[in-house]
Parts: C-alpha cells; sequence; structure tokens
C-alpha cells in the first residue's frame, strides 16, 4: 500500500506493506498509521516505512530518501507468498 488514505479494513486483511513519505499532504502519514494500527490490533503482520522529506507521489523512490523501498517490498511479498506456498 503506497501513499494512500484508504481507510477500510477487515478482519481477514492479508500481511500488508505500507510506504509514506513523510510530507504527503493528500495521504498523510497519520491516516496510514491509523489503518497500520487497526491492522496490528487484528493480528495483520505490516511492514511500514515513512520515509523523511518525501511528499506524496514518490513513484520509485530514485534519489530520494524513499530509494531502495521496491527492494523491501519485494522481499516482503516473496517471504508471505513462500509461507502460503507452504500452507
Amino acid at each position: 500500500m503506497a501513499y494512500t488514505g484508504h481507510a477500510d479494513h477487515s478482519s481477514r486483511e492479508p500481511p500488508t506493506f505500507v510506504v509514506v513519505g513523510e510530507k504527503d499532504g493528500i495521504a498523510p502519514p497519520s491516516s496510514m498509521e491509523r489503518r497500520v494500527r487497526a491492522l496490528r490490533a487484528l493480528g495483520t503482520e505490516v511492514e511500514y516505512l515513512k520515509f523523511p522529506n518525501v511528499a506524496h507521489g514518490f513513484g520509485i523512490g530514485k534519489e530520494t530518501t524513499a530509494d531502495g523501498w521496491v527492494g523491501r517490498a519485494t522481499e516482503f511479498w516473496t517471504k508471505h507468498m513462500r509461507q502460503t506456498a507452504g500452507r
């Protein structure tokens, strides 16, 4: 989930990877953090990254503090796909 104000959630959420820029004025970190807290309270595994000096729409993060987030997300998703495949 990247820089979104999406607030809906259920008890059946999959593991969730979340990124946001600390200066996002469209989908502020406070919105993302409320969702992260709600998901964690339901027992959903969440990796949450907030990048300093980054606003909304940082894409792959090249030449920003968000650089590398796509690789971290890929690692997170790969880990969880392997766990799911092993069930």
